[in-house]
């Protein structure tokens, strides 16, 4: 099933079945459970006049490949921003929520500009796409992705992160503009920072996530966006992580915070 038929499914129904490609392990790949969530958000608030400001989001338990609920509320509607929540349900149980505030442009006086800057890495022409290994999550086969530093997961490397290139694989979508759920799809792709210190395979799933957006999203879905993460703290089976993305043209689209739990 195509992203663009899975988001008609939301915009029309509580109940919406989720697509076969998109397991990692034995559940469903978080980043589209969060990119379900968001497409919710987007649908019920209807107002394209307001751009995503910041999302938050909750992995309560697993999301199995099956029939799933989402149920949304608007919590408050003011002047320039509205937030909604978003909840997924299986079996008669929460297992996933969404906590997201979009809103419009403000007069004001303040002016920052200290966002991250973007890594100099080799063009997309001088690396290589990272191949499917045979013990990776399916999900992986839904994007392209191109490690430019650091080491692969699960190869015992001595310090995590590790920063790249990646895309939605263009054998696998169409061509079309990206949208706040098609974000929230592919930020998540990445694994986990520390995931490079893992000597053998092992499990490694987002907790909580919170993503601030920055300058609005320009990029289409075969275009190259560029990723970089950073672990502040490991320890007790929990990792602490920043990520941050950026397009082709160095504009810091987007800044991550995840909570992990560690199973190395």
């Amino acid at each position: 099933m195509a992203l663009t038929h899975l988001y008609q499914q939301i915009n029309q129904s509580e109940w919406v079945d989720i697509p076969t490609g998109w397991l990692q392990g034995r559940t469903i790949f978080g980043g589209l459970v969060a990119g379900m969530l968001m497409q919710k958000a987007v649908a019920t608030i209807a107002d394209d006049s307001k751009r995503l400001l910041s999302v938050s989001i909750t992995f309560v338990g697993p999301v199995q490949l099956a029939k799933a609920k989402l149920t949304a509320e608007i919590l408050r509607q003011g002047k320039s921003v509205t937030t909604a929540e978003v909840r997924l349900w299986q079996d008669g149980a929460v297992q996933s929520i969404l906590l997201a505030s979009f809103g419009t442009k403000r007069e004001s006086s303040i002016q920052v500009n200290q966002e991250c800057t973007a890594p100099d890495y080799p063009s997309v022409e001088q690396l290589k796409i990272a191949q499917h290994h045979p013990l990776a999550p399916e999900c992986f086969k839904q994007m392209q992705m191109i490690w430019a530093e650091g080491q692969y997961p699960c190869t015992g490397a001595k310090s995590p992160d590790f920063g790249g290139w990646f895309r939605f694989d263009p054998a696998q979508h169409e061509n079309r503009p990206m949208n706040d759920a098609d974000l929230m799809v592919a930020f998540d792709m990445w694994p986990p920072g520390v995931l490079p210190m893992y000597k053998t395979m092992a499990p490694a799933s987002s907790l909580s996530w919170h993503l601030t957006c920055v300058h609005p999203l320009q990029a289409e879905l075969q275009d190259w966006l560029k990723y970089k993460v950073f672990t502040d703290y490991a320890g007790d089976g929990y990792a602490t992580e920043s990520a941050y993305l950026w397009d082709a043209n160095n504009r810091l689209i987007a800044i991550s915070r995840q909570t992990v739990t560690v199973f190395a």
